[in-house]
């Protein structure tokens, strides 16, 4: 078998390689597992700058924002001011099949689209809470538990979501939403992660510092503005190449990360789509909910500011 091919105009290279040490798997079965899913993924990637995780033969794998200049000029982008890099970053639009298979190419294995559309990137369309469980070989199962409360406190507001597994040790709870911008949205996520901690705090804590977090499971809000988070469907780079995956709210407790390995993904789909099956139509967010979010700190604003008294008590005593 050829290691080139050809298809719908992208060239092909190096099929045969392997992706990593430890993926278990070539090149070509990642460029094969993204055009099976095509048509699943591109709708979660579709109109949303993208940032990539490229692993280079040889190297290590870095995250990839701004196109490179050898970028083809069909592939679809858009220029963004970068605040903290003080420069215009061209980010790609993976808007079709024939730019897909030249990201899968260019070894593209993870993607990140942002939470909203370029054009419209103060109106999010989904909220997203990353749970996040302490190391430990019951990690994912308390994942699973934070999961729940999150869908109890989703619930208790009039809301719902759809939960996948985050490709790693976590779980991620996608809740869309409609009508709201930023600053409401991301107020909204910090809300819903304190009700959730509120419902089971020897679970689950909203503590951004992790020296804070007491083997407890991390509720992450701050998936909100200008973020991604890790697609749907996306591969990872991590030991036998998970994939992000859809799971039911009724099958959450039975599966393990190790279930949804991208050899055994097209299989577990058997041509089908959970996730758009399982995705709730977009919501308006409930006025308390935001007006509780809008009292409660930001969390990398409130970690930074700790972070600067705990450094300042240290060098008062000396240590």
């Amino acid at each position: 078998m050829s290691s080139a091919e050809v298809r719908d105009g992208v060239s092909l290279t190096n099929l045969d390689q392997s992706l990593f040490a430890d993926a278990g798997a070539t090149k070509r079965d990642l460029v094969d597992y993204l055009d099976a899913v095509a048509g699943r993924i591109l709708p979660a990637l579709r109109d949303r700058p993208l940032s990539v995780i490229r692993l280079l033969r040889g190297q290590d794998a870095f995250m990839q924002k701004n196109l490179p200049k050898y970028t083809p000029e069909w592939v679809p982008r858009v220029g963004l001011w970068a605040e903290s890099s003080h420069r215009q970053v061209t980010y790609g639009l993976c808007n079709d099949r024939r730019t897909l298979l030249w990201f899968a190419n260019q070894r593209a294995i993870e993607y990140h689209p942002t939470l909203a559309v370029a054009g419209q990137l103060d109106r999010p369309t989904h909220l997203v809470l990353d749970l996040d469980p302490p190391e430990g070989s019951a990690a994912f199962g308390l994942a699973v538990r934070a999961a729940l409360l999150v869908r109890q406190a989703l619930a208790d507001c009039g809301l719902a979501g759809a939960v996948k597994t985050s490709g790693a040790k976590g779980v991620h709870v996608v809740v869309p939403v409609r009508g709201a911008d930023a600053e409401q949205a991301a107020a909204a996520t910090r809300a819903l992660a304190a009700r959730a901690e509120k419902l089971d705090p020897d679970l689950a804590t909203t503590a951004f510092i992790r020296e804070d977090r007491g083997g407890k499971v991390f509720l992450d809000s701050t998936r909100a503005g200008g973020a991604t988070v890790v697609a749907v469907y996306s591969p990872r780079v991590r030991p036998g190449l998970p994939v992000s995956f859809p799971v039911p709210w009724s099958d959450l407790t039975n599966v393990t990360p190790g279930d949804f390995v991208l050899r055994e993904a097209l299989r577990l789909l058997d041509g089908q789509d959970p996730w758009a099956a399982s995705l709730p139509a977009p919501q308006e967010l409930p006025a308390n909910l935001i007006e509780h979010g809008r009292t409660i700190p930001v969390a990398r604003v409130q970690a930074m500011h700790e972070g600067k008294r705990r450094a300042r008590a240290r060098r008062e005593h000396g240590g």
